[in-house]
């Protein structure tokens, strides 16, 4: 009979020692929870300040006074309009009817009508021609820019 109240005390230690490390487990999850609380309403006061600091910089009678202080617009009058008779004239269409790409039509358009030897805007027109060396390298057409 000893050995069975030895054995029925340590196991009364052993659930007694189980239940307070759970206790101490919730309560340090409790402690967490009320941590990482506090957390989230400092962050949402933080927000809460940063949009009232927003709203006071973003007010359109702060915004009109700097604009006012550092801009030198002058407002719009009524006789700054034109009438529609003085528009220019609508640019010319380059597409053909049908024509699946208007913006690669255009292009083709435009190389068709413009000179073959011209010159683009930004490179000046050599001063004589002269007809291709052979000495010069072949261009790889997936190489054009």
């Amino acid at each position: 009979m000893r050995i069975l109240h030895i054995l029925v005390i340590g196991m009364l230690i052993f659930a007694a020692s189980y239940v307070y490390r759970i206790k101490m487990e919730s309560t340090a999850r409790v402690e967490r929870v009320l941590r990482l609380n506090a957390e989230i309403r400092e962050q949402r006061d933080a927000i809460a300040t940063l949009r009232a600091q927003w709203a006071r910089l973003d007010a359109p009678l702060r915004l009109q006074g700097l604009a006012e202080r550092h801009l030198p617009l002058k407002p719009v009058n009524a006789n700054q309009y034109d009438s529609l008779k003085n528009l220019p004239e609508r640019p010319p269409n380059f597409t053909r009817p049908g024509a699946r790409d208007p913006i690669g039509a255009m292009l083709d358009t435009i190389e068709a009508v413009a000179e073959p030897d011209s010159a683009t805007g930004s490179i000046a027109a050599p001063a004589t021609q002269q007809p291709a060396q052979a000495a010069e390298p072949e261009q790889d057409p997936g190489d054009q820019q």
